[in-house]
């Protein structure tokens, strides 16, 4: 049983959840967040079996795609070190990361939950997601939202 339950945003065009189920082992690293909140929530906040809403961010229709799982410890965000990626930092070192990845597996698809339906629903009016100026890429989620998405995704 998860003990902590999160949100995490992704660009499909980037990653999508079915990306991550069609890998080997449906297993995907979480890299490129830059945001310290964000990354003090996977730094400091992340578990090993804690459940994560897998959100499609940045695209024609957001919405949570699917279920997946934390399956690592966190760890350096390797692209920080790389001058070729877009995530580059050069103020980061190996002996100084800034920023922070983990590892997630996917677990079930389910049907998708558009942003719309999601806000249409009194059980999650108080979700961070759908606060006024949310932003975040990584968020915390309550037990009773987490509970509450599942019975919608099915």
């Amino acid at each position: 049983m998860a003990k902590g339950y999160w949100l995490m945003k992704s660009e499909p065009d980037d990653v999508s959840f079915d990306d991550v189920l069609a890998s080997k082992g449906q297993t995907t690293s979480w890299y490129g967040v830059r945001n310290y909140q964000a990354r003090n929530f996977i730094r400091d906040g992340m578990q090993v079996g804690d459940g994560v809403l897998f959100y499609h961010s940045s695209c024609a229709v957001p919405g949570i795609a699917g279920i997946a799982e934390i399956v690592s410890a966190p760890y350096p965000d390797a692209t920080q070190f790389d001058p070729k990626s877009p995530y580059h930092d050069p103020k980061a070192t190996p002996e100084q990361p800034r920023w922070i990845g983990i590892d997630v597996k996917a677990i079930h698809k389910g049907r998708y939950l558009d942003l719309k339906e999601l806000r249409s629903h009194p059980e999650l009016e108080h979700m961070r997601l759908l606060a006024k100026g949310s932003r975040l890429s990584v968020m915390p989620v309550e037990a009773n939202e987490w509970r509450f998405i599942l019975k919608l995704i099915g």
